[in-house]
């Protein structure tokens, strides 16, 4: 059984594979039960069990669908109305390779749907229970994809933009409050990711592919150093806070009552 203090119980969507999988062995093991968010629930069972087994720690199954409009709602109502709750892992998520004009619509709305709508319906189930409890911890699985769009399908970079621009306001308009942010940007991740993409992962030049288990101990190690933006490979935090300076030094500039002289008709 374990010995480390309860952290409350953290919710992983997405935990039977891959990064969220790993995510649920590091958080019980940091002392958190947990509720595991998967569709595949004989998957999910197997891998409750064998946490619970090794650490002690209270972990139960709750199977869904987040395409699905019910088991969406489902999970919704259990993350605001569990006070045990105190992390949400909003790991699940799908990608695409393929360039627009190869690309399905429906696969690429359904994507949509997945990495934003139930990213975003998660989060505000679960926000206001964690601010009324003094706090707690939303991590955001985002993509170098969402500040590199020109890689893999430009929908998919769009949606995960849309994941650290969310996870950047949410830190923004909770400062104070207790809550703790993070956007997490993982390069090309060893995991099942890349079949359902369509380029295996054996085929992608290795020097590039990380494996889940480092990946996931990089971004938790970014969280415990108090970054809201980790991403794992960087060597040098400093290129990321530069990439940030200048984006906060555009601020001042982009809304101004005329146009820019540069923009301005030749007379």
């Amino acid at each position: 059984m374990s010995t480390t203090i309860s952290k409350g119980t953290a919710v992983v969507t997405g935990a039977s594979s891959g990064i969220g999988a790993v995510y649920a062995d590091r958080l019980a093991r940091r002392g958190y039960d947990l509720i595991l968010v998967a569709r595949n629930a004989a998957r999910l069972r197997e891998r409750a069990q064998r946490l619970a087994a090794e650490t002690g720690r209270t972990v139960e199954v709750l199977a869904a669908d987040l395409t699905r409009p019910a088991d969406l709602r489902a999970v919704e109502a259990r993350l605001r109305e569990d006070h045990r709750i105190t992390a949400l892992v909003n790991n699940a998520g799908v990608g695409a390779a393929a360039p627009l004009l190869d690309a399905d619509v429906d696969a690429m709305e359904a994507m949509i749907h997945l990495n934003v709508t139930a990213l975003t319906r998660l989060t505000h189930a679960a926000v206001p229970g964690l601010v009324k409890r003094g706090g707690g911890l939303v991590i955001n699985i985002a993509s170098i994809a969402g500040i590199a769009p020109e890689i893999l399908n430009g929908t998919y970079g769009g949606t995960k933009a849309f994941v650290v621009a969310f996870t950047q306001s949410l830190h923004h308009e909770l400062a104070g409050k207790g809550l703790r942010a993070q956007a997490v940007l993982p390069g090309a991740t060893r995991t099942e990711f890349w079949d359902v993409a369509g380029v295996p992962v054996d085929h992608l030049p290795q020097e590039i592919v990380m494996p889940a288990e480092e990946m996931v101990d990089a971004a938790l190690t970014g969280l415990d150093q108090g970054e809201l933006i980790t991403i794992p490979a960087l060597p040098d935090l400093a290129d990321w806070q530069a990439y940030e300076d200048a984006r906060q030094k555009l601020k001042p500039n982009l809304s101004r009552s005329e146009a820019a002289a540069r923009l301005k008709p030749a007379a």
